[in-house]
């Protein structure tokens, strides 16, 4: 077992029965001209958030942990995106852009598109899990918890974009499910102003799980950061 530096106790987790899942680290979410960029959504804080979860990762990988990556897409036909008649069509980012302005409609959080890729400088390896889902949930009509239960994984660590949006809801939805969900916060940022940050921590170290910094996972993986 390996003792963790988390919030609001220590807790110990079994590392050979853990995973990092990073959320939508996709161009939509961290790039200039990606859908949150085009929604006039403050995306400054998203190169700190790459270099932190590039780190997260080499450590993880050193350490053998699987690698999950989730990725927020739909296809060009959007067939799956609900239609109108789910709340999807209307509130998520994406989905609202194209209905409202049609000269972007395929191109946003498009399968196959610069939208949708993930990010270059944290691109998936190889034997990495990634998971395409159409809800904020990585949880929601995917196959991620029997890729998981297959493995043997109880414990979750968590980074990506949006803190309060697909970060927490895959996180609570890992909760109801069982896993043991750790947030890396200072890995993570939000879609709006910085206590949407802050009420996603709280909300985690409240009722849902633990949080921990970067830092915190990589002395405990016997690592380093400069």
């Amino acid at each position: 077992m390996t003792r963790l530096n988390t919030r609001p106790e220590t807790i110990e987790i079994e590392l050979a029965k853990s995973a990092m899942v990073v959320v939508d680290m996709q161009n939509a979410f961290a790039a200039k001209g990606g859908t949150l960029d085009v929604a006039g959504i403050d995306i400054s804080t998203a190169p700190k958030v790459v270099r932190a979860i590039q780190a997260l990762l080499d450590a993880a990988r050193a350490a053998g942990l699987t690698v999950v990556y989730l990725q927020m897409g739909y296809k060009p036909d959007l067939s799956n995106s609900g239609g109108p008649q789910s709340p999807n069509w209307y509130k998520e980012v994406a989905m609202h852009l194209m209905n409202t302005r049609p000269e972007l409609k395929g191109k946003l959080l498009t399968e196959g598109t610069w939208d949708f890729a993930v990010v270059d400088d944290l691109a998936p390896h190889a034997g990495d899990l990634v998971v395409v889902k159409t809800r904020y949930s990585g949880f929601a009509g995917t196959n991620l918890d029997s890729l998981l239960r297959m493995r043997g994984i109880r414990y979750l660590f968590f980074a990506g974009i949006a803190t309060n949006v697909c970060v927490e809801s895959t996180l609570r939805d890992a909760y109801f499910l069982d896993y043991w969900p750790l947030l890396v916060k200072d890995a993570a940022t939000q879609a709006g102003p910085p206590a949407a940050h802050d009420a996603t921590v709280w909300n985690v170290e409240s009722f849902f799980g633990w949080t921990l910094n970067t830092k915190d996972f990589l002395e405990a993986l016997g690592m380093r950061r400069d």
